[in-house]
């Protein structure tokens, strides 16, 4: 396969596809910020907006015009998410998870990820537009993340603790990205988040989520080395595994760490080798990593973000070995996901297939699905396999 031209095709479908779908349909143009829930042919089922898109969108729109073009359109688009994103703060600093069309609180969650988002978001878009205030609010946001990830008490507790202890691997897996991209726009803090980026590295792969013997990244763990019993301590997310991958992937090219290295493609092999159905084609949303029945009723789901997350962790995989194991997969993962997920007729893609491979819903949007994983994946797939020198690369 010639890379040259494949990115070439990621890139017109980012641009003349997916990018035109939510400039159309998901910029709110009365008051500010984005608006996810469309079906399938934009049309508006709910007002309601997640703060986590608003924050994603307005990364993604700073990408765009840092990475692809420096179109006013993609700007303005970035400009009305940030703005919207300021609304979106509590009195205590923290943030909301849904607010209304013009930015009054619904909900409010225990779980920091809307944070996590907003301070990515700021500093892409101060990278693009040069606003101070923007890269301000994202140190600002990411030390009350910090804060919040070194006090786990100051959140109240999902499950009861004097009852179940437990860890999640979303937790040091989207800190680890969300430092990356903070230190590429923040140089003056650049010492401080490569020692929280080192952290991150070592509770992913040396807490106990990274399980050689049982060839698996868990989605969760107990502290301390305890042991955690039931369809939790056997569960797998492949989607979370393979986008930890690649976060690992990129950190071990920058530091040239062949061990590392070594670790996040044992991570791709294990996330793929469990998590691929060989009767239908996709990944699984869930593994139960010992064949029992997952807690999950959606285990066998193929959602939209697996398949972004596997297309570029192979791929990544691919040009760092060289291995055509990984070409493989990348060529199947890529042929599944733009027959099953793509919407030919109406543009972007579905966000939710049941195992067969039939829509299961016809939305292209909600409080989860919006501007990100999939056009993340299209910009980095393209700057990807335009590199020349893999030594050099890294994305975030």
């Amino acid at each position: 396969m010639d890379m040259k031209v494949k990115a070439e095709q990621y890139r017109s479908y980012l641009t003349d596809d997916v990018i035109p779908f939510w400039l159309k349909y998901g910029i709110d143009n009365e008051q500010s910020g984005f608006l996810t829930c469309v079906d399938r042919d934009g049309s508006l089922f709910s007002e309601d907006k997640s703060v986590w898109f608003q924050g994603r969108g307005t990364w993604v729109f700073s990408k765009m015009y840092n990475c692809i073009e420096k179109k006013q359109e993609y700007l303005q688009a970035a400009k009305s998410g940030y703005d919207f994103l300021k609304k979106c703060y509590d009195t205590d600093g923290r943030m909301f998870f849904t607010v209304t069309r013009d930015g009054k609180p619904i909900q409010k969650r225990r779980y920091y990820f809307s944070e996590t988002f907003a301070a990515i978001a700021c500093a892409e878009y101060y990278a693009a537009s040069g606003d101070d205030e923007a890269l301000e609010l994202s140190r600002t946001t990411f030390d009350l993340i910090e804060k919040l990830y070194r006090k786990p008490e100051l959140s109240p507790p999902k499950y009861n603790t004097d009852n179940l202890r437990i860890k999640a691997l979303s937790i040091p897996m989207i800190l680890l990205s969300t430092t990356q991209v903070l230190r590429t726009h923040d140089k003056e803090r650049a010492d401080f988040y490569n020692g929280f980026i080192t952290e991150m590295l070592d509770e992913i792969l040396k807490s106990g989520f990274y399980n050689t013997e049982k060839k698996a990244l868990f989605e969760f763990i107990s502290p301390n080395d305890e042991p955690l019993k039931g369809p939790k301590s056997r569960l797998v997310n492949p989607g979370h595994s393979l986008e930890a991958a690649w976060f690992i992937s990129i950190e071990a090219l920058r530091l040239n760490d062949d061990e590392l290295m070594n670790k996040a493609l044992n991570i791709i092999d294990w996330s793929l080798e469990t998590g691929w159905d060989n009767e239908y084609g996709g990944v699984y949303s869930f593994v139960d990593i010992e064949g029992k029945p997952a807690e999950q009723l959606e285990w066998d789901m193929k959602l939209w973000w697996p398949h972004t997350e596997a297309l570029y962790a192979t791929a990544l995989a691919w040009k760092i070995t060289n291995k055509t194991k990984y070409s493989e997969w990348f060529e199947k993962i890529n042929e599944y996901s733009f027959t099953k997920f793509s919407d030919k007729e109406h543009g972007e893609w579905y966000g939710y297939l049941h195992r067969d491979g039939t829509v299961s819903n016809s939305l292209k949007g909600n409080i989860f699905k919006g501007p990100f994983h999939l056009p993340r994946a299209l910009i980095l797939l393209n700057d990807l396999l335009e590199c020349n020198d893999i030594k050099g690369y890294f994305p975030l």
